[in-house]
């Protein structure tokens, strides 16, 4: 049923380029993050492209309130806390899913580029899910991959440290 009804959701908008968005559910409006979130995705809606969120407060409200109702959609899960629709998305193409493989799926499937903003263990489950997809070559293109806020992803993730041990080829970085 998710399947269906999320490939029903996107099939009026299958020559539209969409940029799949990741970030933090727990930011705040006046956060220095929100702000660029939502000037970014402000940006790619005026040059054509259609962003891809959680649907979720935070991180995925900006990108949704910066690109518009007409140019986002929302793919949201059910979890005990903190997953509810932000007011920034059109109810017609938001949708609730129940398992994160099916909501990863539809994220890979029309993204043309990634983009990761600061968070915590969800949007670090979704950027390494598709790193690893990207890295073994099961994504059916190139996929541009952007980290966004440097200084929180070095902090975070020892990316360096992964070349230095061998755990990642130096062209993965």
């Amino acid at each position: 049923d998710e399947m269906y009804k999320a490939d029903k959701m996107f099939e009026p908008y299958q020559n539209r380029r969409k940029i799949a968005c990741f970030g933090s559910a727990r930011i705040k409006e006046t956060d220095p993050s929100y702000i660029q979130a939502r000037s970014f995705c402000d940006l790619v809606a005026s040059q054509g492209y259609m962003v891809i969120t959680g649907g979720g407060p935070g991180l995925m409200q900006a990108c949704n309130e910066g690109s518009t109702e007409a140019h986002s959609f929302g793919l949201n899960i059910t979890l005990p806390f903190e997953q509810h629709p932000n007011p920034y998305l059109d109810d017609a193409l938001n949708l609730q899913f129940r398992y994160f493989f099916i909501r990863k799926y539809w994220f890979l499937k029309k993204a043309r580029a990634l983009v990761v903003f600061p968070g915590g263990f969800g949007t670090l489950d979704e950027m390494f899910e598709m790193l690893t997809l990207i890295q073994t070559d099961k994504y059916a293109q190139q996929l541009p991959v952007v980290i966004f806020d440097s200084k929180f992803w070095k902090a975070a993730v020892n990316w360096e440290y992964f070349d230095e041990t061998g755990m990642i080829n130096p062209e993965a970085l």
